[in-house]
């Protein structure tokens, strides 16, 4: 596991948190921080939409049922979540992407997905938007 201040956002600043209500983060500490014990890469901070949980759960993903012993509580439209790589890349070119926290996404992300893919679905717009272009 890295220490949160050492991982960095898509933006290359500082990793910021994702969110906390429900906890997030493959370490369930509010951010998408990674390490090797992380296999899918929980990296892309997302404000899932209804669209964007169907398809998980037709895909086989149901993250709308809550999974106790996971510490998993189920989500809703408008949480904040850590999302897989993968599983985000997949929504997008479905049509179904969720937005993106782009100041809380990982830049590890990007090992996956390309960041203009990320920037399309920005939710966060930066004061400088030329950090966007």
């Amino acid at each position: 596991m890295t220490e949160p201040e050492s991982e960095r956002n898509v933006l290359g600043g500082v990793l910021e948190p994702c969110g906390t209500e429900p906890l997030t983060g493959y370490f369930r500490d509010g951010a998408c921080r990674t390490g090797s014990e992380d296999l899918g890469s929980h990296t892309v901070c997302t404000v899932v939409s209804q669209e964007f949980l169907a398809l998980q759960r037709e895909l086989g993903n149901d993250l709308t049922t809550p999974r106790p012993e996971y510490g998993f509580p189920g989500l809703h439209p408008g949480d904040r979540w850590c999302v897989v790589a993968v599983r985000w890349l997949q929504a997008y070119r479905a049509g179904a992407a969720a937005g993106v926290v782009l100041a809380a996404t990982n830049e590890r992300a990007l090992e996956v997905i390309p960041l203009t893919a990320l920037r399309q679905h920005a939710v966060d717009v930066p004061d400088d938007i030329s950090d966007l272009e």
